[in-house]
């Protein structure tokens, strides 16, 4: 018997539901059941969902990453950002860098190249934003770190992609002295940054014009949902940052349009299935096999990275001024890696061909360990700063899928 998609999305949408619900009972965050279900469903276990068809899913992926930078654009309210200052960018440009320096000087001394240190540094920089706002919906997180954090992931993803462009223009010229231009290597992250932020809020301004016409709920969902994926077509299209575009627009909807904040709670509305499939689709892609292959390189990587993270986050916060318990938590997080860190790793294999697969394995692996603890991690986080509440005994549970 051939299974037809749609039956696929249903089993996906069941098991996300039942391990959402099951990882509850271990008080750990629905997403974290989420990437279990994928994982059981996917190639590596059972192999329910076959590696094509989690391919072919890759249109899931980008309509939930789209939703996602939409989500966290909205933090880019003017009048929050001048209550914060740039906390936020300090403690952004201190995680990423703080990561990308001790990944680095570690691999270097445990005598790995150059090359490979400096790819994989600037590959550890990347944060992944999903698991990270998934977490703050499903426990209605709020207060300082929450917010500082919602900030700093909207951020991350701007550094990490110079960070890298840096890196590969200094590997580049290491490979081939005086055959690349390092301007170009150096300019073009700024470039994709620059478009992305362009297009995005040239989006975010033609967004308002149809809003005048239509009022109804559902008629806004429909042109939310237009513009979203315009947005990513249009990334895909120009060379550009789909996240970073639809941030932009995220973020001049918030503060251009008096009904901002409205149609991103219409939005909400249709993203919980969406980030579910997602999240499962992603667990499904994860790689048991490659665990055995990472060796040193792997493990120092992962604990690098997550040591730099937490140092520079914190000290990120000591030097901005910020609350005691953003210095204390946010760090642990800013843990969670996954799709740009996948991207960035596929360019630099490129680049080092022939240790491109060992790359690649530990970030996968990387990925792997990150995506399963990182959302844990960012509950604990909260709730020692006080910024989860317990919901009183009596509340009525909400489903696996409420966020």
């Amino acid at each position: 018997m051939t299974f037809t998609i749609l039956f696929y999305l249903s089993v996906i949408l069941f098991a996300g539901l039942i391990m959402g619900r099951v990882v509850k009972l271990i008080r750990l965050p629905n997403v974290t059941g989420y990437l279990l279900a994928g994982l059981l469903l996917g190639p590596c276990v059972l192999g329910f969902l076959p590696a094509g068809f989690v391919h072919e899913m890759e249109l899931v992926s980008e309509m939930a990453l789209a939703l996602i930078a939409l989500t966290i654009g909205a933090e880019f309210d003017f009048s929050y950002l001048k209550k914060v200052g740039i906390a936020p960018l300090i403690i952004a440009l201190l995680e990423a860098f703080g990561a990308m320096i001790l990944v680095c000087a570690v691999l270097l001394a445990l005598g790995f190249g150059i090359e490979v240190s400096l790819l994989l540094g600037a590959i550890a920089s990347a944060t992944a934003p999903a698991a990270t706002v998934m977490v703050v919906k499903q426990y209605k997180a709020k207060g300082p770190v929450t917010e500082t954090l919602l900030s700093v992931v909207a951020l991350d993803d701007a550094v990490a992609l110079i960070a890298f462009g840096i890196a590969m223009a200094v590997v580049n010229t290491l490979q081939n002295p005086g055959e690349v231009s390092i301007a170009w290597a150096v300019a073009k992250p700024f470039v994709e940054i620059l478009g992305s932020a362009g297009v995005g809020i040239v989006l975010g301004l033609l967004f308002r014009i149809p809003l005048r016409f239509f009022k109804k709920s559902s008629n806004r969902l429909i042109i939310t949902l237009a513009f979203t994926f315009m947005g990513t077509s249009l990334a895909t299209m120009l060379g550009l940052s789909s996240l970073l575009l639809c941030m932009f627009m995220g973020a001049t909807l918030i503060n251009l349009c008096p009904d901002g904040t409205d149609i991103l709670d219409i939005a909400d509305t249709v993203t919980p299935p969406i980030f579910l499939m997602f999240f499962v689709i992603s667990g499904a892609e994860l790689n048991l096999f490659i665990l055995p292959k990472i060796g040193l390189l792997g493990v120092a990587y992962i604990l690098a990275r997550v040591a730099g993270k937490i140092g520079g986050a914190s000290l990120g916060a000591v030097i901005a001024h910020s609350k005691p318990t953003v210095r204390k938590y946010i760090g642990f997080t800013l843990i969670p890696q996954a799709g740009v860190a996948i991207g960035l790793s596929l360019m630099a294999a490129k680049v080092l061909p022939d240790i491109g697969e060992t790359i690649q394995a530990v970030i996968l692996c990387g990925t792997f360990v990150y995506e399963l603890i990182g959302p844990v991690c960012t509950k604990l986080a909260l709730t020692g700063a006080g910024e989860i509440q317990r919901a009183p005994k009596k509340e009525k549970e909400s489903t696996g899928v409420s966020i």
